[in-house]
């Protein structure tokens, strides 16, 4: 195996690690899980703005983190939501407005809003489904998402463009 494969899966696995590790720790707080949250892990997606590792590291470490939600179907669906997001962050990744990647970011809220309300409206809602319980559950899943990716994500985004070291990213 080439040094170049080696070094993408290493760091896919590290990413992977931090996501569950950080997703634990929102949980700690009851942030991690249910329609509101804010897991400080899903700031690790604007690793797909400087790396395609980031895309299975993701979505693996979503896939570990959610096991703990105890659904199977949040298996399914929230990890599903994290691979679209990471696709379309990284597909995304050069439109910017002025030199912020503003449309990358929103990415994350929006399949994780559709997805993960989607879930929670179908299969969470007393009731039964609704249009009205989805728009509900959309919203406070892309809030939670929004809110994270615009204080911790973007705070991660401009650390990591002014010191590109941090990951060895210049190699």
């Amino acid at each position: 195996m080439s040094s170049k494969r080696v070094r993408f899966l290493v760091f896919s696995a590290v990413i992977a690690a931090l996501y569950a590790v950080f997703t634990y720790a929102a949980a700690f707080f009851n942030l991690a899980y249910g329609p509101i949250q804010f897991r400080f892990s899903e700031a690790l997606n604007v690793l797909c703005l400087f790396t395609p590792a980031a895309i299975p590291g993701l979505t693996v470490g979503c896939l570990i983190a959610n096991i703990f939600s105890f659904n199977p179907i949040d298996l399914v669906m929230g990890t599903s939501a994290t691979l679209i997001a990471a696709v379309f962050m990284y597909l995304l990744k050069n439109v910017k407005i002025g030199s912020f990647p503003l449309l990358a970011l929103l990415m994350p809220v929006i399949s994780n809003g559709i997805i993960v309300g989607l879930e929670i409206a179908i299969f969470f809602t007393e009731g039964g489904a609704s249009l009205a319980g989805f728009l509900v559950a959309a919203a406070e899943v892309a809030l939670g998402e929004l809110a994270v990716m615009l204080t911790l994500g973007t705070a991660l985004y401009y650390l990591l463009l002014k010191n590109p070291s941090i990951l060895n990213l210049k190699k």
